[in-house]
This record gives structure tokens, sequence and C-alpha cells, in this order.
């Protein structure tokens, strides 16, 4: 009897570890299926490419139905992609102190209140606020799934779990483009919105259900604490930027030549960085520009995106001008684009492991200079199979240092960070996002402003697109692991 106490005496503490393990293992969930997250974080994603594939699509459509030209039509994308980037360091901020999953949920509601406004839309003005609400919940996306990733999956995950999670996004691009021109043609632009709007329900619940909570309690006073004042500096900065950029239909003046709208950002620039140096708990700290590869990472990611959303924006628009194609047989044309960035953004994150990624952030860019040179070049004679060939070589090259570059820009980065890294990395690579529909929409109303001819007009935005394209090799050339 005596030895069956101390047996049981010495058993009690494992039975109070193991109840205590137990506890411990439901609250964090440690057990989690990679594959469900994984599945449940792709479905913001679709929603959100959905909405810009089958957008951009619509747009040749929109602007004649509007009767606007190629500066404003460029505001179309402008008003989703400005409050987009501008969003995404708060979510990804937000998200350090409020739960990342508890803001994705929140930000996947926003983007369905604007997606039903533009449904609702009757004018101009009504569809443009749309495009704005649904361009804040869609910033969440990028930068919370993101951070969920690398908070959940060990760093030597990372790189096949963001090449899934980003698999998503050209195979949604390929049938987003191909019903939206259906849609177009034979249903009405404005019904494009419908899928969107069901995809983002389907997104809410799989959210809800497949990614863990994580951690739950909210930081004492965190709101009160966040700094407020670098929030709004930094998005009153950019967006004076590009309405310097596309200063037209914002205050009449010339493109690139009203130096107020100039002078005030780079004023804001700057007042934003001395808020950020001197305040206590700074909304972007700038010791992350410090980690290695961070600050280059992300100025290769915007030049990339540049050439991505620039080219997405001008393609349908060339089709229409150019080639004289309707909406289906440009969604069916754009999908071939967006075929080839599936393959390369599936395959871009083991070739990285197999061959560095260095090699992925070179080669990338000369398969995009390769395809862009042709399409600066190409008569609008040409047999069309070739430009259809050239546009596949530009989504080829853009999906190839994907997954490079943004490990290059997450791999020094400390956990407790991750939520501001991620919102700021994708905030600097969206940036290009903003930039390159603007600027191929000033280039291009330049063109034909400057009595070129049509195809001359496109051939300038070609050409300038190329160059960025360089410009993301030299920048690239030094990374390093």
């Amino acid at each position: 009897m005596k030895n069956l106490q101390v047996v049981s005496q010495t058993q009690r503490p494992s039975l109070r570890k193991r109840l205590q393990s137990l506890v411990s293992n439901y609250d964090q969930t440690p057990d989690w299926d990679g594959r469900a997250i994984i599945t449940g974080l792709m479905f913001p994603l679709i929603m959100m490419i959905l909405n810009i594939s089958m957008f951009g699509v619509a747009l040749p459509t929109i602007r004649d139905t509007f009767n606007i030209n190629a500066n404003v039509t460029a505001w179309l994308i402008t008003a989703f992609t400005l409050p987009y980037v501008i969003f995404m360091p708060l979510y990804g901020r937000l998200g350090d102190g409020l739960g990342k999953r508890r803001l994705l949920l929140i930000g996947i509601m926003i983007f369905g209140a604007g997606t039903i406004i533009t449904i609702l839309s009757i004018d101009l003005r009504t569809l443009i606020l749309g495009r704005v609400v649904q361009g804040i919940g869609a910033a969440s996306v990028d930068p919370l799934c993101l951070a969920i990733i690398s908070s959940l999956f060990p760093a030597n995950e990372w790189g096949s779990k963001i090449s899934i999670w980003n698999s998503s996004a050209p195979l949604t691009t390929m049938v987003g483009f191909v019903a939206s021109g259906f849609m177009v043609d034979y249903l009405g632009w404005r019904t494009i919105f419908g899928p969107v709007l069901l995809i983002g329900l389907v997104a809410l619940v799989a959210v809800r259900r497949k990614v863990p909570i994580g951690e739950q309690k909210i930081q004492p006073n965190f709101l009160r604490s966040l700094d407020w004042g670098g929030i709004a500096l930094l998005g009153a900065a950019i967006t004076m930027m590009v309405f310097y950029v596309s200063s037209r239909p914002i205050t009449g003046v010339a493109i690139l030549k009203d130096w107020r709208l100039l002078i005030t950002s780079l004023v804001l620039f700057g007042a934003f960085y001395l808020w950020e140096k001197r305040h206590i708990t700074p909304f972007v700290s700038l010791e992350i520009f410090t980690y290695k590869n961070f600050s280059r990472a992300s100025m290769v990611a915007a030049t990339r995106m540049f050439i991505l959303g620039g080219i997405l924006f001008v393609a349908p628009l060339y089709l229409t001008d150019v080639r004289k194609l309707n909406a289906t047989m440009i969604g069916i044309i754009i999908m071939f684009h967006a075929g080839a960035l599936l393959l390369t953004v599936r395959t871009g994150g083991p070739l990285g492991d197999r061959w560095g990624d260095w090699r992925m952030v070179i080669i990338g860019p000369l398969i995009q200079i390769s395809a862009l040179s042709y399409l600066a070049l190409v008569s609008e004679t040409a047999p069309l199979i070739l430009v259809v060939v050239a546009f596949a070589g530009n989504g080829l090259g853009g999906g190839l240092s994907l997954t490079a570059v943004t490990r290059f820009a997450m791999r020094h980065t400390p956990q407790e960070q991750s939520g501001m890294a991620a919102g700021l990395y994708s905030m600097g690579r969206f940036t290009g996002v903003i930039f390159g529909p603007v600027l191929a929409g000033v280039i291009l109303q330049y063109g034909l402003d400057q009595s070129l001819s049509v195809i001359e007009a496109y051939h300038m935005v070609f050409w300038i697109t190329m160059g960025v394209a360089i410009l993301g090799i030299i920048i690239g050339w030094g990374l390093r692991d």
C-alpha cells in the first residue's frame, strides 16, 4: 500500500503536466493543418485578384462608356491601388497588436462593402468611391497573409508555403480574364462585380474556419499609443506624389508640371522621417530599413509590380485600340500572360532553393526585357500570335522572381516585427502597382497629345516600362544571402 501511494504521488505531477500541456496545446493550436491554413488564406487573395483581373478587361468598355481619356482611365485603377498601398502598413502594424486573423476578417468585410457600392454605381463618381472602399479592404490581404504564414510556419518552409499561396493568384487571373470578357460583351460591365462579391463571402468563411486564431489578447492602450501622426503623414505624402504624376485630372495642370504637388509631397516625406525618428513608438520603425536586404528587396519588388501593373493596364487598351479586339478575345489573350505567371510563381520558390534566389531576381527581369523590347518594336500588322507570346513572356519573367524577392526581404526580420515588416514590404512593392498604371496612362496620353500614331504612343509606353526592368536588375544585383 505504501509503495502504491509512492507510485501514485510520482505519477500525479506527470498527469498534471499532461493536462497543462493539453490545455496549452488547445489554446495555442500547434497541431495546425498546414494545407488548411494555406487554403484558407488563398481565398482572400483570390477575391482580390479576381477583382483586379476582371476590372482590367472591362476597362476599355468603361472608358468608352464614360468617354474619358487615358489619364482619367488610369485613375479608375489608382482609385483602388492608392488606398490599397497606403493602408497596407497600417494593417500590418494593427495586426501585431490586435490580431492578424481578426484584422484580415475586418478587411474582407470592408472590401465586400466596396464591391456592393460598385455594383450599385450609376455614375463615375460612385464607381470611383466603390473602388476606393474596395482598396481599403483589400489592403489587409497581402501583409496579413504574409505575416500569418511567417508566424505559423518555420522559416525553412516559407518559400514553399508562399509559392503555394501565391500560385492561386495567376490561376485566378486566368479565370477572371476569360469570364470578364464574356460578361462584358454579353451581360454588361457592372456584372463583373457579382462573382467578386461571392468569392468575398467564401473568403470570410474560409479564414474564419481554416486559419487559427493565434494570439487573441489585445495589447493594453494599443490604439491610443499608435502613431497616428506618422500614418497620416505617410499617407498624405504618397497621395501628393501620385497627384503630381497625374496632375491634370486633379489640378488641371499638365502632367509632371505642378511643382506645388511635388514640393508638398517631398516636404511631407521629410516631415514623416523626422516624426518617426523622434516618436517613442513609431508607425514605421526606421530600424527595419537597416535589416539586411530589406530596403533593396522592397525596391526590386516595386519595379517588378510597376511592370506587371503597367502592362496589365495597357494590354487591354492596346488590344482594343491597335488590334480592334472585343472583350472576350482580350480576356483570352491576356489569359496567356496569367498562365505564364502561374507557371513561374509556382516553380520560382523551388528553383530559388536549388539555384539560389539571387539568380531568380536577375533572370526574371531579363526575360521581361526581351518581351517588352519586342512589344516596343512590333507593328500593328505583325501576327497576333507573336504579340500573345510577348505578353506571356512578360508574365513568365514576372513570376520567376516573386518568391525570391519576398524571401530576401523577410529572411532577417525579427519575429516580433513580422507584421510591420510585411506591411512595409507589401506597401513598397505595391507602390509599383500605383505608379505603373498612372505613368502608363500619362505616357500614353502624352504620346497621343503629341500627334503620334496610336501604335507609336503604345511603343513609348513599352520602352519606358522596359527601362524600369533594367533598373530592377541594377538594384537587385546587390542582394546577397
